[in-house]
């Protein structure tokens, strides 16, 4: 049954990930005000009295407080979401509501410091991933959540997503030092009953060959020459830095000016050629235009506090060229013809014409980001990548894709499925890796029971209502 038991914590685990990835505008990541206060802890309590709004709390873990609303709103979200819930109980969903709190509130505890670039980009992607599904209509989102502007929108947004991180954070920082030894993994495979061993789905393996149009030196020159328009336009001539952004700039900041979650020297997040500039700069300065992987930048220093900059940018991407797409296209036909009539074996076109670095020197190999090894399993595949190989037979070559990515705006792409693996019951040897990670989230799911019990022990919390007839995993209750 220790298997059975794995799934049915991680499908919990699992459904509540997707409940925080969506933008609800839930009132539980709000953290308690003292002045607003009708119900004062019981003196016994570890933490120190706090007084809060006793209306509609369903629970309070810490700083944190949980409306009765709250669940309703996540399990909707789930809902709209497609998630399938029906083997899951309101109370186990209430309870990864409350392990969530109790992370978020520990990891203010412990200080843990949070990566504003992440939550800020993390935002930005939520807002326009719901745009993109409106039609644009940013008046019905603000509606939707009721709020009055869009910088409220993304104020809220950007509590909701901080607690989240510190709770994902406070979740690493109690299984980071985890590993399995390989009799660890023996022991645990061995413990499962042969007729309760996992049965791993059709799995394969995948290769890709990408070539990028080149960018010519020309278009280069065009947008530096273009910054260098802007800045000298915005120095001599006292034009806003901020409105050129908002009209220009070829990155998600421009809506807000170009602004950019604050750097840190101790904690520097941006790609190194952006660090390099920001940490030269003196205050009030406009740099000179340089160049990472996203394209060509221009960056005003704002404000030096300490260790922390206030940083705005502006980012224009060169424009690709006809000639240059056509000759990228081409090239890659011409590679694909090469394999087909067996001059060329798709790794060695790989590694000779491949512009993907990751993968070129593999032959072309993709790695699963997920269990960091070769195989896919079928049903698991991402959407877009699975709609591009499903029809696909082994050793067949795909038509020329035309794909994008955060670095490159066009880029052309053709795919093999290299090996294939049935669907077949666990065996120690062939399916090692998986066996780890599963003896490995066991070792987890361990550590973070111990952890919780702890916690929970020394962390104010009250359950309110209905939720204190739930019967727990964990000891909310405190009986």
């Amino acid at each position: 049954m220790l298997l059975k038991t794995i799934h049915s914590k991680f499908t919990i685990k699992a459904a509540f990930l997707l409940c925080f990835i969506s933008v609800s505008m839930i009132n539980a990541q709000e953290i308690i005000d003292d002045e607003a206060s009708q119900v004062e802890q019981p003196k016994d309590t570890v933490a120190p009295a706090t007084r809060i709004k006793a209306d509609g709390v369903a629970a309070v873990v810490g700083d944190f407080i949980i409306l009765e609303s709250d669940l309703d709103r996540e399990i909707a979200q789930l809902k709209a979401q497609g998630a399938d819930l029906k083997d899951i109980t309101r109370c186990e969903l209430f309870g990864s509501l409350l392990e969530s709190k109790l992370y978020a509130h520990q990891a203010i505890q412990d200080s843990i410091l949070v990566n504003e670039l992440y939550i800020s980009q993390n935002t930005e992607q939520q807002i326009q991933g719901i745009l993109a599904q409106t039609q644009g209509d940013m008046q019905g989102l603000l509606d939707f959540y009721k709020k009055d502007s869009e910088e409220a929108l993304r104020e809220e947004m950007n509590e909701i997503n901080k607690n989240r991180y510190l709770a994902s954070e406070m979740q690493a920082k109690v299984t980071g030092d985890i590993e399995v030894t390989p009799e660890e993994v023996r022991t645990f495979f061995n413990d499962i009953p042969e007729d309760e061993r996992p049965i791993f789905g059709t799995e394969l393996k995948l290769a890709q060959i990408v070539v990028i149009p080149e960018v010519t030196e020309d278009a280069k020159q065009a947008v530096i020459d273009r910054l260098k328009e802007f800045k000298k336009d915005i120095e001599e001539n006292g034009a806003s830095f901020v409105t050129k952004a908002i009209f220009y700039s070829d990155d998600g900041s421009k809506s807000d000016g170009g602004k950019l979650p604050t750097m840190n020297r101790k904690q520097p997040r941006m790609v190194k050629e952006f660090r390099d500039v920001v940490f030269s700069m003196q205050e009030g300065e406009i740099s000179e235009p340089f160049e990472t992987d996203f394209g060509y930048h221009i960056v005003l220093l704002e404000k030096i506090r300490g260790q922390e900059y206030d940083v705005r940018h502006i980012l224009l991407r060169p424009e690709l060229t006809q000639e240059a797409i056509q000759k990228a296209k081409d090239e890659i036909d011409e590679v694909r013809a090469k394999i087909i009539d067996g001059s060329l074996t798709f790794a060695d076109a790989a590694r000779e014409f491949s512009d993907e670095k990751e993968t070129k020197y593999e032959g072309g190999q993709l790695t699963n980001p997920v269990t960091q090894d070769f195989n896919f399993e079928l049903t698991r595949i991402e959407p877009e990548l699975y709609s591009q190989i499903q029809d696909l037979k082994d050793g067949e070559i795909s038509e020329v894709l035309q794909d994008e990515d955060r670095v490159n705006r066009i880029k052309f792409k053709i795919l093999t499925v290299t090996d294939r693996i049935d669907d077949h019951k666990a065996d120690f040897a062939k399916d090692y890796l998986k066996i780890k990670n599963l003896a490995l989230q066991d070792k987890q799911v361990q550590a973070i029971a111990k952890w919780q019990k702890e916690t929970i022990v020394d962390t104010y919390i009250k359950i309110n209502g209905e939720y204190r007839d739930c019967d727990f995993q964990s000891n909310w209750l405190k009986k």
